[in-house]
């Protein structure tokens, strides 16, 4: 296991994560990360870019007017459009 690290809070309870653990997790200035009390302290996640939804929730919500398009029809439209951009 490797060796604690340790920082400081500031007066305004900013606390500076090492860079050895920023680095490692890929965080970046500005990443937003959601914060946990646990029994044993304070858990850091990033967090998640979108709130987490039911399926439920999002079904139908992109209806299209017409008839339905066949698998058939979006396979077409993809290989048209990959041609398209192969001739570009």
């Amino acid at each position: 296991m490797a060796k604690p690290l340790s920082t400081v809070m500031s007066t305004k309870g900013q606390v500076i994560l090492p860079k050895v653990l920023r680095d490692r997790r890929n965080w970046a200035p500005g990443v937003c990360l959601q914060v946990e009390e646990t029994e044993d302290g304070v858990l850091l996640r990033r967090a998640p870019l979108f709130e987490q939804t039911a399926l439920k929730d999002v079904f139908g919500v992109l209806k299209r007017p017409g008839v339905a398009v066949s698998i058939e029809e979006m396979d077409q439209a993809v290989l048209a459009e990959a041609a398209r951009r192969a001739g570009d």
